[in-house]
């Protein structure tokens, strides 16, 4: 395992090489190491083409360190489905998704409404979400997200050794979770639109009452 340092001199060597953008990737998870806050900042802040973190520790402390101190042109996105919602809440800019795979209009909605400030109606898609987080990654990633979207008739539910297919018992809840997430997350999306739709018209039918008015 790299030290503190040694991802330093890592990421170091990148940034100097390429003029290129460049994304942080923080997933102890796979790796084996945390890239600590105070690592996360010091990349930030020596090199100008380093521009974001896809931040997948798990822990919101120093998630919410590295955007607190944070340079301006330096964003944190969220590496994490289950926790994106909280994370835009304290400033995380979006997500690079697992579960988006599956969802793309329900979960982008959901991210959507976050940094608009709707966290009400994004909370409550969130919720709906939170049992097939779990679910999709209890057998490992990408697992979980291909039986999702083997059940949607998408693609096969083959995956290369060492991975295998979730078990039999995880595909069968995370199916019938899908079938709910699925409806309801239609219903919300046909209210939201519905509204919108009704507000505009609202707006445009006073407006001309109005422009009728001063003729």
């Amino acid at each position: 395992k790299p030290s503190q340092e040694g991802i330093y001199q890592h990421y170091k060597a990148i940034a100097e090489a390429t003029e290129l953008p460049i994304v942080l990737y923080n997933v102890p998870g796979r790796t084996g190491v945390n890239m600590t806050a105070e690592t996360t900042l010091r990349i930030a802040r020596d090199f100008n083409n380093v521009v974001a973190i896809k931040e997948a520790s798990g822990n919101i402390t120093q998630m919410d360190d590295i955007i607190k101190n944070k340079p301006e042109n330096f964003n944190v996105i969220s590496g994490d489905d289950g926790i994106t919602f909280p994370l835009i809440t304290l400033g995380a800019v979006g997500v690079i998704s697992v579960i988006g795979n599956a969802f793309p209009r329900e979960f982008s909605r959901m991210t959507r409404l976050a940094l608009q400030g709707d966290f009400a109606n994004a909370l409550t898609i969130h919720h709906r979400f939170t049992e097939l987080f779990n679910l999709l990654f209890v057998d490992g990633n990408p697992a979980g997200v291909k039986s999702m979207l083997n059940a949607m008739g998408m693609i096969e539910n083959k995956l290369r050794l060492p991975l295998v297919p979730t078990r039999i018992t995880t595909f069968e809840a995370a199916n019938d979770l899908f079938k709910t997430a699925a409806v309801y997350c239609e219903r919300v999306i046909f209210l939201i639109n519905y509204v919108f739709r009704y507000r505009f018209f609202t707006f445009l039918k006073h407006s001309f009452r109005e422009r009728i008015a001063t003729l």
